[in-house]
């Protein structure tokens, strides 16, 4: 493999450096270089090569049970929609308006049509152009020519996921060990039960590593999961191509963090088990037999990360008499987990500029660390 020549130099020194890092062995090797979190270069190559070309995950599909329900997201500067149609099918759309080019719908919420705010050229929810006002009077047009382009979406237990790759194999096929791994705790039965969105000061990658690895736990978290977690019991294990993944098994710090009397799928030891899911590039899940929560992470720059965060109970707590309470406690738990990482990840990002940062070791707990830099190296080196 090669980097290729036509990269700034600084850029392709950073991607040899990265190269060469991840061609140690894993018991020799060190965090990534300094310049892969705050090169624009870099980052304008993840972009091209990575966010452009790989499945991404926008959500969850039961955050849209409605027909008209939509959520909108931007891959690599594509403003883009996400809906349930008519027909209860989940699809997405260029949210970019087919006269003089508008941003269509913004956030999250409910349409009966795609009303453009700029003309009122409206779109039905399959994206066909169903009114322009006055346009009739232009002989050239024709309504029926008109439709809002299709972009690639598939679900996968549960998540919504979309990529403007043509060629990208389905996310069922790139997720199918992961799907084996888990299948016993039902995921795509869990109910969301909060949403928000957020920008944190740091490189979307070291938010990435810091939900990777645990062995941050015992110090970042001591308020919190800290005294929870035991090192000496995590489970790390080779990553495969599309993901990574470790097993925390403990008495939970909530209720919810263990499976409920009422839970049938799991046994033994997994009902007690954390999994730790990273699906690259950017979707981050705790997925625990009572309850789970995630990341999806967008670059905003290197300084800066756009977080959508949320989270919710497997089936048998949301139907538990004591939902409510299950819930307001999981989310004061995140939220103070939530603060102590924004804390520790934004320290880190101050201190990957320094002039003297060099990268150490990796302990044997941040193998999925290691994992995702051969992630990266692999699709930024040709």
């Amino acid at each position: 493999m090669t980097v290729a020549s036509a990269l700034p130099q600084d850029t392709q020194d950073i991607v040899r450096n990265l190269q060469a890092n991840c061609e140690r062995p894993f018991d020799d090797a060190l965090a990534m270089p300094p310049g892969v979190y705050t090169s624009a270069g870099f980052l304008a190559l993840e972009q091209e090569r990575i966010f452009k070309k790989e499945w991404l995950c926008v959500g969850r599909a039961s955050a849209l049970p409605n027909a008209g329900d939509y959520l909108t997201t931007t891959i690599a500067d594509q403003p883009i929609v996400v809906l349930r149609g008519e027909d209860r099918s989940i699809r997405a759309m260029s949210n970019v308006c087919l006269h003089r080019m508008s941003v269509l719908l913004e956030g999250r919420g409910n349409v009966r049509r795609i009303v453009c705010p700029y003309h009122a050229w409206n779109y039905a929810l399959d994206g066909a152009l169903r009114a322009a006002p006055l346009m009739e009077r232009q002989a050239g047009f024709c309504k029926a020519h008109y439709r809002l382009p299709q972009i690639r979406t598939e679900v996968w237990q549960g998540w919504v996921y979309v990529t403007l790759n043509e060629d990208a194999p389905a996310v069922a096929q790139q997720l199918a060990e992961l799907s084996a791994l888990i299948d016993d705790y039902g995921m795509a039965s869990y109910v969301e039960t909060f949403y928000e969105e957020h920008t944190w000061n740091t490189n979307w990658k070291l938010l990435a590593e810091n939900f990777m690895e645990s062995y941050h736990l015992p110090m970042l978290h001591r308020a919190t999961v800290g005294p929870h977690s035991k090192l000496e019991e995590m489970e790390c294990p080779p990553g495969l191509p599309a993901f990574n993944y470790h097993w925390i098994t403990k008495e939970a710090s909530l209720p919810i963090g263990n499976a409920h009397p009422d839970n049938t799928r799991l046994a033994g030891h997994w009902r007690r088990t954390t999994a730790l899911l990273a699906v690259y590039p950017s979707h981050f899940i705790t997925l625990t037999p009572g309850y789970f929560w995630y990341l999806v992470l967008q670059p905003v720059g290197t300084d800066r990360v756009h977080i959508r965060f949320g989270g919710g109970l497997a089936p048998e707590f949301i139907a538990d008499p004591q939902a409510a309470d299950h819930m307001r406690a999981l989310k004061t738990l995140l939220d103070d987990v939530n603060a102590e990482d924004r804390r520790g990840v934004e320290a880190v990002f101050r201190g990957v500029q320094a002039p003297l940062a060099r990268p150490g070791h990796l302990s044997h707990l941040e193998r999925p660390n290691y994992d995702f830099a051969r992630y990266l190296a692999a699709r930024l080196v040709t």
